[in-house]
């Protein structure tokens, strides 16, 4: 039987690029790949997953909140792909899990594990639930050398946790940081912010 795999990591932590290599190497092969993206993600345009190193690739199939799964052409596929995966919705998720039992079909989904305020996205805390094999992508702090477990968002230069949860950007808006340094981050600027209204 084939599984469904979490492949998860903090921003920065190279896997779209992971993701895009897998592809090139069965398209080496002359297997057949289906890549998807949630149509949320229009950072590098609708169709492109595109890593911060450069390379990309096109995205196949653009996955809605609506998007039935088994709608798809999966004659002779021999693995799914999904970038920022975080995105998808539950049921999206169960369609996958589906599709790796009942078409025998690997699914590798890779995305973020939580947002910046450290809460699960809904998509990933399915994944989590449901994926046969959960693999970290670690990659170090931005302020030190731990690894980074946090996505740590900073608006004008400055840490904070207002805003939307789903905010599309890229490193000018979210940093990889382990809890230590989340933790210092977000507190020094409690710090300033009780020094200017006393």
């Amino acid at each position: 039987m084939a599984k469904l795999y979490f492949r998860h990591g903090t921003m920065g932590s190279a896997k779209t690029l992971n993701l895009l290599a897998v592809a090139h190497s069965y398209r080496q092969q002359g297997k057949r790949v289906i890549l998807l993206k949630p149509d949320l993600d229009t950072r590098f345009g609708k169709q492109n997953i595109k890593s911060r190193a450069g390379l990309q690739m096109e995205a196949d199939v653009l996955v809605s909140p609506t998007t039935n799964l088994f709608d798809l052409d999966l004659e002779g596929v021999s693995c799914m792909l999904v970038d920022e995966a975080q995105f998808l919705t539950p049921e999206n998720v169960q369609q996958l899990r589906d599709i790796a039992l009942l078409k025998n079909i690997p699914v590798i989904c890779y995305g973020l594990r939580t947002d910046f305020r450290s809460k699960l996205f809904p998509g990933s805390m399915r994944l989590m639930e449901l994926s046969d094999s959960i693999e970290e992508i670690k990659a170090t702090c931005f302020f030190c050398n731990k690894k980074s477990i946090m996505n740590l968002k900073h608006v004008d230069g400055k840490p904070t946790l207002d805003g939307p949860t789903v905010q599309i950007g890229a490193e000018e808006k979210y940093l990889p940081v382990c809890y230590s340094c989340y933790h210092h981050q977000l507190e020094s600027v409690k710090k300033e912010e009780s020094l200017v209204s006393v």
